[in-house]
């Protein structure tokens, strides 16, 4: 299984003989080092835990969990790995948009703007019933809104830098330039 942690650097586009295409650059490896390797007969499941610098003095740890592994402790990691037109998994943070209104986070329509409803064009409405007499569990109103994890699948890596341990992957991933994910192949 080929695995990886990278930093988003940001969306560019390439052009081939098919035309253009939209590809998320990605940083990885030279920073990356295999920290801990995690047994069955230890831990009760096998896994690699590889490190990234997040900034200067910072460090990201993430597990990935395979069956075996012939990765030593403290060996580098890069995208030497993975081959081009290869499909991969990449999950990451999404953006947070901190705290947002009905209609924004959940795409309600909201009121009309005249014929009487002068402060409520982005509310809500009614919440319930007169039963059961609180708000039920999960019920969609305002609140915050982004910073999950994200996954998203059949991407294809159309771009390998080597020297400058650069991954680009066509289309868009999750988060903001700058965030840690994780690359897994198919």
């Amino acid at each position: 299984m080929k695995f990886i942690l990278g930093k988003k650097i940001g969306m560019t586009t390439i052009y081939d003989e098919k035309g253009a295409l939209n590809v998320t650059l990605l940083e990885c490896g030279a920073k990356v080092s295999l920290v801990k390797e995690k047994g069955k007969n230890k831990d009760g499941y096998s896994a690699v835990q590889l490190e990234i610098a997040k900034t200067k003095n910072k460090f990201k740890k993430k597990e990935f969990h395979v069956e075996s592994s012939n990765l030593k402790k403290n060996d580098i990691v890069d995208v030497s790995i993975f081959e081009l037109n290869e499909k991969v998994i990449v999950c990451g943070t999404s953006k947070a948009k901190g705290f947002q209104g009905v209609v924004k986070r959940h795409g309600f329509a909201g009121s009309c703007a005249t014929h009487g409803h002068k402060h409520d064009l982005r509310a809500p409405g009614s919440i319930g019933s007169g039963f059961p007499e609180h708000v039920v569990k999960g019920k969609r109103m305002a609140g915050r809104m982004g910073g999950d994890r994200v996954t998203t699948k059949n991407l294809k890596v159309v771009f390998i830098d080597k020297e400058k341990n650069i991954l680009g992957v066509k289309g868009a991933i999750p988060g903001i330039p700058g965030g840690i994910v994780e690359i897994k192949a198919l």
